[in-house]
């Protein structure tokens, strides 16, 4: 009897063992879904890779199988440190690119909120920002309030590519 019991498990251990000899895809049961992103970048340029954030997060919901609706994804963008100035409109020949994309996700109701403080400390006022900016009183008082009404926090990270996909892979 333990020797069949033994043969039992190594059967079926070799089973799943090589049930499937290669990765597979699975579609994580998604929802709508209540999200915050804390933008804090040493370099102004890096909004770019953090708009890729928001991409990453946005595309795979809205196609199928989820298909949501851009209105049942909210999203909020709370922004604090140097790529402030891509928000300013003396600006924009620099940073055209950024602004039409952050303009085109605020079509799908992202929302883009500058912290009053920082505003201050670097001189602006609310009449220096684009139309779709929302100044806030304080960044780290809006990611705080956010995340009590249970929207969930992402703090990209921005670093330097240092190798080439083709090199690494």
């Amino acid at each position: 009897m333990k020797r069949a019991f033994h043969i039992l498990i190594f059967v079926i251990f070799s089973i799943a063992l090589h049930a499937e000899e290669h990765g597979r895809f699975v579609n994580t049961p998604y929802t709508a879904q209540n999200v915050v992103f804390d933008f804090y970048f040493d370099e102004p340029e890096k909004i770019n890779s953090g708009l890729f954030w928001i991409r990453s997060l946005l595309n795979p919901l809205m196609e199928e199988p989820y298909g949501l609706a851009p209105e049942e994804v909210n999203i909020k963008v709370v922004i604090h440190g140097t790529e402030i100035v891509t928000l300013v409109k003396k600006n924009n020949k620099k940073y055209k690119e950024a602004v039409q994309r952050m303009q085109y996700y605020a079509g799908f109701g992202v929302e883009f909120k500058v912290c009053g403080l920082v505003m201050d400390e670097y001189g602006y006022s609310v009449k220096d920002f684009y139309e779709f900016v929302e100044i806030v009183p304080s960044a780290i008082t809006e990611l705080v309030h956010w995340q009590m009404k249970g929207y969930g926090l992402i703090t990209p990270q921005v670093r330097l590519k240092k190798h080439d996909i083709k090199d690494i892979r």
